[in-house]
C-alpha cells in the first residue's frame, strides 16, 4: 500500500515546526511498511497533482506569507483543493492554514483576503493592539463521526494537547466544531469552540505540532486515506506509543488536567 501525502506550501507556510506533522504521517506509515511519498503542493504547482494526494497537510504562517498563499490559492487550484476535501481526502490544517477554508481572512493590517469558502467561518484579526492568543491549548474532540471513531480506537474520549499562537479569531457559521476547548482560547476565546471539521479534514489552531503530541489522530487520517484510495477496510497494526502516552500524561498533570479524560 501506498500514500502520497500534498503538503501545502511548505516553504511557506511552516513557521511554527508544523512540517512535524507530515514526518509524523510519514513515519507512522513506514513503520507499518506502507510506502510514503511527500509532494509539495506549491506556487508553481498545477491543479492536476492535487488530484494525485491521499492526504492534505498545511501549516502555519506570519500574515503576509499567508496572504501570498491565500491569493495564489484561487482559480483551478482553490477547485481542485475543494474538490478534494468534498470527496472525502483527509486534511489536517494546522494554525493559520484553518484560515484559508474559510470565507475570509481580515488581517490587523491590509485589506481582507478572500479563502476558499469550503467552510462557513470567517477569520479576523481585532488590530495590532489586540493581545495574541498564547498558550498549551486542550480540547476533546466532539465533531461527528471522528470523536466515535476516534474513542473506538484509543478505547478513552479523545483529548487533543496543543500549543496555539494567533492573533486572528476564527467564527464558525454553519459548520461543526472540531471540538470543545478545556483549556485555552481555541477558535476565538469567547465560544469555546476548537478548530472546525468537514468531511474527513481536521482544522485547528493547535500546533506543536499536533499529530506527535496525538498520535491517535494521525492513524485517523492514515486509515481514512486507504480506505478512501482502495475502497476496503483497513487496520492498522499497533505501534508502541507508550513515550507519546507518557509525555501526554505529563502535560496533562503539569497543566493540572489529569483526571481530565474522567471529567469531561
Amino acid at each position: 500500500m501506498k500514500i502520497a501525502i500534498g503538503w501545502l506550501y511548505p516553504t511557506l507556510m511552516s513557521t511554527y515546526g508544523d512540517r512535524g506533522n507530515v514526518i509524523c504521517i510519514q513515519r507512522r506509515c513506514q513503520w507499518r511498511d506502507i510506502e510514503v511519498e511527500v509532494i509539495p503542493l506549491k506556487k508553481e504547482t498545477t491543479p492536476e497533482v492535487f488530484e494525485g494526494v491521499d492526504i492534505i497537510v498545511g501549516g502555519g504562517a506570519q500574515d503576509r506569507q499567508q496572504e501570498i498563499v491565500m491569493r495564489d490559492l484561487q482559480g483551478a487550484k482553490a477547485e481542485a483543493l475543494k474538490n478534494k476535501l468534498d470527496r472525502g481526502t483527509p486534511g489536517v490544517f494546522t494554525c493559520g492554514s484553518p484560515q484559508l477554508l474559510g470565507h475570509y481572512y481580515e488581517p490587523a493590517l491590509g485589506k481582507r483576503i478572500d479563502g476558499l469558502g469550503l467552510l462557513d467561518m470567517v477569520s479576523k484579526h481585532p488590530g495590532i493592539d489586540a493581545r495574541r492568543c498564547i498558550g498549551n491549548l486542550v480540547f476533546e474532540i466532539t465533531a461527528n463521526p471522528i470523536a466515535s471513531e476516534l474513542a473506538a480506537m484509543v478505547g478513552e474520549k479523545p483529548i487533543a494537547i496543543g500549543f496555539e499562537n494567533h492573533g486572528g479569531r476564527t467564527y464558525l457559521n454553519d459548520v461543526q466544531p472540531l471540538g470543545k476547548v478545556i483549556r485555552g482560547y481555541g477558535n476565538n476565546g469567547e465560544d469555546q469552540t476548537a478548530g472546525a471539521f468537514y468531511q474527513n479534514a481536521i482544522a485547528t489552531y493547535s500546533h506543536g505540532p499536533l499529530l506527535p503530541k496525538n498520535p491517535f489522530i494521525a492513524d485517523w487520517l492514515i486509515v481514512k486515506a486507504l480506505q478512501n484510495k482502495y475502497e476496503r477496510a483497513i487496520e492498522l497494526k499497533a505501534i508502541d506509543d507508550s513515550i507519546a502516552i507518557a509525555a501526554r500524561k505529563a502535560m496533562l498533570q503539569r497543566l493540572d488536567l489529569f483526571n481530565v479524560l474522567a471529567t469531561v
